[in-house]
């Protein structure tokens, strides 16, 4: 409960290009050595590592607040082997669920190969929710799992049009969701596109489904099976990247109702109240300032 060109690029592609035709002038001419040079192999960055940094108003994750609206500090590392080819990695939040975890930590690896514009990433993800309290009412009524850890595989395909248009498609699969029994299955759309008249700038969204199943009275509640509530989710924002400083705003909202959030959430608020609803699904405006960076841009695991 886991999901990221400018004009000095192109000065640079240019004096590339120009330098390149002159080698190709220069080659036309008859060689001394009469032996054309020998073609360079192209750099492999056998091991790196990428660090993230994040602050933001509000962890939501696929439309779900994770820390009852209040602000969220997140980081994680990621090994990335063989030009990112293959990578492992791990990432924590602080939350504030019904079960009382004091933070989610994400442990995952994959593969992402990549076939000119592109990228595949297929991959296993464990949500991890640490000193877990089982949430129980007064009146004997188990609200949650004893523990909501779980698994989820995923497999995403992206299209980047030049670097100005990136397309994606997202499917992920748990078997047992948040250690209800129930499956969930999430799929979704995205788009951003990097505005053409400041570098840096670029708009994104995203649109997706959520499919969840039963719960398993046998697991974890004292309540009956419950068919849990499909769902839709969508975002869409503005982000501003620096040097290794991302600023993104953004909203967010789902489909649906404040009893159904409640049905997915076990919102303590909802069962103290006795209202049975709650407000972590509705929509909301998130803020989000990042920093990434990977050891190979400061020279350790230089490409080789």
């Amino acid at each position: 409960m886991a999901f990221k060109i400018s004009g000095l690029l192109a000065g640079l592609a240019l004096s590339t290009g120009l330098a390149a035709s002159g080698a190709v002038l220069a080659s036309d001419l008859p060689s001394r050595k009469g032996a054309p040079p020998v073609p360079v192999a192209p750099s492999i960055t056998w091991f790196d590592i990428a660090v993230s940094v994040k602050g933001m108003t509000d962890y939501n994750f696929r439309g779900i607040s994770q820390t009852d609206r209040k602000p969220a500090i997140q980081g994680g590392a990621e090994l990335q082997i063989y030009d990112n080819l293959f990578y492992v990695g791990v990432y924590a939040s602080n939350v504030d669920l019904a079960t009382s975890p004091p933070a989610e930590v994400d442990f995952y690896g994959g593969i992402r190969p990549k076939f000119g514009p592109v990228t595949l990433d297929l991959g296993v993800m464990q949500y991890y929710y640490p000193g877990e309290k089982q949430y129980i009412d007064p009146a004997g009524t188990y609200w949650t799992p004893k523990n909501t850890d779980y698994t989820e595989v995923y497999g995403k395909v992206s299209y980047n049009f030049e670097d100005k248009l990136i397309l994606g498609a997202n499917l992920f699969y748990a078997w047992d969701w948040l250690g209800t029994g129930a499956s969930g299955t999430y799929a979704s759309v995205t788009a951003k596109y990097n505005l053409p008249f400041l570098e840096g700038l670029s708009v994104s969204g995203e649109l997706g489904h959520y499919w969840l199943g039963t719960t398993n009275i046998a697991i974890w509640s004292t309540l009956p099976p419950t068919d849990l509530p499909n769902y839709t989710y969508w975002n869409a924002g503005i982000s501003y990247t620096w040097k290794n400083l991302t600023a993104d705003v953004r909203y967010h909202d789902t489909n649906l109702s404040k009893t159904e959030c409640f049905a997915l959430t076990a919102d303590p608020r909802g069962i103290v109240s006795g209202s049975g609803r709650s407000k972590w699904c509705n929509p909301t405006v998130v803020a989000t300032l990042s920093f990434d960076i990977t050891a190979s841009s400061v020279g350790i695991f230089a490409p080789k």
